[in-house]
């Protein structure tokens, strides 16, 4: 079966530049997904390697210790987006109060990158909806010290990101409008 066009592109404007945002099609899709032999032997295999990971975390002595470094990793790669220095070295030393071989603000906003996000998943834990309220709370804790705190107030900042030397057209993140996310306040 050959499926159409997943989505549209919208162009948005971020700092007064236009940009393409691709905006997905609405779940579930249409037609429905046709579960033939060869789409199940997949779906079965991506099953089987999900429970031999889930199996692994038996193994683990303490498998929040394995996602303690995972989120502080994923809070390095995302904050080295917006330009910090900081490397997971450097959060780790912050975090035992030592110092840390780059600029004091660097490894505070990363740091707040990994409160952000703790914050966000304990409220999920709880049965809070994924929203823009859930959404303005991690963003005031992600902006709540460091140099973001200095160059961005708000509850909704916008600016681009990506790397130096990419064009419009190739952007390594595309922000999504803000009427396409859920409202819940």
């Amino acid at each position: 079966m050959k499926r159409g066009i997943t989505g549209q592109y919208e162009i948005t404007t971020i700092a007064g530049e236009g940009i393409k945002a691709f905006i997905p099609a609405p779940l579930p899709p249409e037609p429905p997904l046709e579960i033939d032999n060869r789409r199940q032997k997949l779906l079965e295999r991506a099953t089987l390697a999900l429970g031999r990971l889930d199996s692994i975390t038996l193994l683990l002595p303490d498998p929040d210790l394995f996602l303690y470094a995972y989120v502080r990793r994923e809070a390095v790669l995302s904050s080295q987006i917006e330009g910090t220095q900081s490397s997971l070295s450097d959060l780790l030393l912050f975090e035992l109060d030592e110092a840390p071989g780059v600029p004091f603000d660097d490894v505070v906003e990363v740091s707040n990158y990994v409160a952000a996000l703790n914050h966000g998943l304990e409220r999920l834990k709880g049965g809070f909806p994924l929203s823009n309220r859930l959404i303005r709370e991690m963003h005031e804790i992600l902006l709540s010290r460091g140099g973001e705190a200095r160059n961005v107030q708000g509850s909704s900042a916008v600016r681009k990101t990506g790397s130096e030397g990419r064009d419009l057209e190739t952007p390594t993140s595309c922000p999504l409008r803000r009427n396409r996310v859920f409202a819940y306040d």
